[in-house]
């Protein structure tokens, strides 16, 4: 049975950082400074230690993934701890301020380790949504196996339209020749479609293949006997090509949703150790 990483190890992670939080909160109520709590008491840097070492051992899990067949633990319990620890970052680092925030280097640092979290629960909620729709919606197929199927079909309609009369064939090569599929970055993650198709000598968009199949079947409409045969079976391929492009758009708009998150987290992350290392070094020095 598949076990989440979320329930890995009967939620082992998510027991271990909710009794950590619960001393943390438990230190920061019985704490009585004779200043107004802030980073700079005993507990302000025993949190901030804690932090610290936080965020240096959760980001150590990038280089675990890669390394999974060695050393201790397995990639889902690191996932699983990751989450869970990151999330009781939010409230440790909260507690470490002392609920004091200004426009200085902590509070910048505090802000991007709150970004770098935030960024992680959509990657959570990605892995746990998309690849399943995924799955689902290619029906266990593989996106090779689509866009082969793309081609026996493109093929097809080659061969109906040759009988069809020129217009529809023109209409037909030119929607298989101009079809685009994928794009930029910002075209697949937003599902853009670029197609064109050329109709009675203007070139028009194409979205979806949907201006072609719209005029094949007004075309259908106004025909009848062997014409009308030949069109009902383009129309069928045609419909069929529509539905497995649309499918292949979808799956790779999933999975650019799916990495999108990197783009934030790992540049975040990165921001965060400089602003964490200026963080520790003007409390050292300057404090």
């Amino acid at each position: 049975m598949h076990t989440s990483f979320l329930t890995h190890a009967k939620g082992r992670y998510f027991w271990l950082s909710a009794a950590l939080l619960l001393v943390c909160i438990t230190a920061y109520i019985w704490h009585d400074p004779k200043q107004p709590p802030n980073g700079g008491t005993w507990l302000g840097y025993t949190l901030g230690t804690i932090g610290a070492l936080m965020i240096l051992w959760l980001a150590y899990l990038g280089r675990r993934k890669r390394n999974f067949s060695k050393g201790w633990g397995t990639v889902r319990g690191w996932v699983s701890a990751h989450v869970y620890f990151g999330a009781s970052l939010i409230v440790i680092a909260t507690l470490h301020t002392g609920f004091q925030f200004g426009g200085n280097i902590h509070t910048l640092a505090f802000v991007l380790m709150c970004l770098v979290i935030f960024s992680g629960f959509y990657g959570v909620w990605a892995y746990r949504v998309f690849p399943s729709e995924r799955n689902d919606l290619k029906n266990s197929q593989s996106i090779d196996d689509l866009f082969l199927q793309v081609e026996e079909v493109d093929a097809q309609m080659a061969r109906l339209s040759v009988d069809a009369g020129s217009e529809v064939q023109g209409v037909v090569r030119s929607a298989i020749r101009r079809t685009v599929i994928g794009g930029g970055y910002l075209d697949q993650l937003f599902g853009l479609d670029k197609s064109k198709v050329i109709v009675e000598g203007n070139v028009l968009t194409n979205f979806r293949q949907q201006r072609a199949l719209d005029y094949l079947v007004q075309r259908l409409s106004r025909v009848r006997g062997g014409e009308s045969v030949r069109l009902s079976e383009i129309v069928r391929a045609f419909g069929t090509r529509k539905r497995l492009l649309d499918t292949i758009r979808d799956d790779i708009r999933m999975h650019g949703m799916l990495q999108v998150w990197l783009l934030f987290h790992i540049p975040l992350t990165f921001a965060l150790f400089a602003a964490l290392i200026a963080h520790i070094y003007a409390v050292f020095v300057y404090w």
